[in-house]
């Protein structure tokens, strides 16, 4: 399998110093103003990013080198893009930092102001394509145009940027999943097939070993059945040479709560991940889980929460990632310790691994994988990318197929349940 070129852009160490302001100090060196601060983080053609700005008291202090606050995840073509001559007089776009005091909202009705403290910006040139390592600040830089007596800028923002090489495999289900469809991997305008995916939603006979995890399940051709709930689905995922290499299936129906028709985060449906068992032919060993509800508002949405299962850890399940996902429109889920686990410095061990997963905490994970989705009702063909450290073996991506095959249908299996299934004519 061959790597798509991405970089990872981020921005950490980040500490905050204004000399004479008052401050409320909780850590020796390290402290918070009366009114907290934060920074936006801009760059051309991504999503505006936001994090707190911890203040620093010593002078000799330095934030952690180690912290991440942002990361923007670049292909080939977003380069060219922020490369490329700007309108205007700006010649190529820049990475932005402003810094604010106090936080956004109202009081008594009454709107809150946040106070600009100051701006950093940093160019975007040729060394962001140069596919290696780099630097690109860090240290401290005088932010804003009030000076002190010394004519010495009165706020000082601490920062790192750096970039790093962050290939990823990228990979396209050919066709919805319950059609069970091919899996490709992308390189360029080139599809080369990888997987095969077997979707079914009937009861788990005795001879397949699944059957052991198995909670049990209904008719899935009884259209009536699944107005009241949804369970026995099941997704294989087959090599080339047709071994089943992971799987994905329902151990917990989705079922309408009380009181509404609808997967409520109080009652969610689940699915176990799991891939072959390399001690044990012809079984099978969990490996993850998939919990997914509907969260009601003005726009609902489809919350997917992953966990790893592990046997060490206390509990057996570390939580890798919660993320909401519009149910009519779709989005993408993704597993990302840099955004969701900051405290926790895990990658997602290989599936092919030992199964005592002794690496947790020993490596920085960062972006482990990614997988896009439409909306309920749409022809979804999930497209999934996979940082290509987290990849040893052909059955490493396998078991992110399963994972992205059960994100995609938890879609579907979280629609309301008394809304009406469009029947179509037998003979057209």
């Amino acid at each position: 399998m061959d790597p798509q070129a991405f970089i990872r852009l981020s921005i950490g160490s980040l500490g905050l110093r204004i000399p004479g302001t008052a401050i409320n100090s909780t850590k020796p060196g390290v402290g918070a103003l009366s009114s907290p601060c934060s920074c936006e983080i801009r760059l051309r053609g991504f999503p505006v990013q936001t994090s707190s700005i911890p203040v620093v008291l010593s002078p000799e202090a330095i934030p952690d080198s180690h912290s991440i606050a942002s990361s923007f995840y670049l292909e080939e073509s977003d380069l060219k893009a922020l490369l490329a001559p700007g309108c205007f007089y700006n010649t190529h776009a820049c990475l932005e930092i402003s810094v604010f005091s106090g936080r956004k909202g109202s009081h008594c009705g009454v709107g809150i102001k946040r106070q600009l403290i100051g701006t950093f910006k940093l160019d975007v040139g040729p060394e962001w394509g140069d596919g290696k390592p780099v630097v690109l600040f860090n240290g401290w830089i005088g932010i804003g145009k009030s000076k002190n007596e010394n004519g010495r800028h009165g706020a000082e923002l601490h920062l790192r940027v750096k970039l790093d090489p962050d290939p990823r495999y990228v990979f396209q289900f050919e066709d919805v999943t319950r059609l069970s469809p091919q899996i490709v991997q992308l390189r360029g305008s080139i599809k080369q097939p990888i997987f095969s995916c077997k979707f079914s939603r009937d009861r788990v006979s005795q001879a397949d070993s699944l059957s052991n995890y198995w909670s049990g399940s209904g008719d899935g051709s009884d259209v009536e059945a699944e107005r009241r709930e949804r369970k026995g689905w099941k997704v294989k995922i087959h090599d080339l040479s047709g071994s089943a290499v992971a799987a994905a299936f329902i151990t917990t129906p989705f079922v309408p709560s009380t009181g509404c028709d609808w997967v409520a985060r109080s009652n969610p449906g689940s699915w176990l991940i799991v891939r072959p068992d390399v001690s044990i032919p012809d079984s099978w060993q969990p490996w993850g889980k998939l919990e997914a509800w509907r969260e009601r508002g003005i726009r609902d949405t489809v919350c997917c929460r992953f966990h790893l299962l592990s046997e060490t850890q206390e509990g057996g399940e570390l939580l890798m990632s919660e993320i909401h996902i519009n149910a009519e429109k779709g989005g993408e889920f993704f597993i990302d310790t840099d955004k969701q686990l900051r405290a926790a410095t895990s990658p997602i061990p290989s599936p092919q691994s030992s199964g005592d997963f002794a690496a947790l905490g020993q490596v920085i994970g960062g972006f482990v994988m990614s997988c896009r989705v439409q909306g309920e009702g749409k022809s979804s063909k999930p497209m999934v990318q996979l940082a290509m450290r987290h990849v040893t073996c052909i059955e490493d991506a396998a078991i992110f197929m399963a994972v992205a095959a059960a994100v995609d249908l938890s879609i579907e299996a979280c629609r309301p349940f008394r809304r009406k299934i469009r029947r179509t004519p037998r003979h057209s």
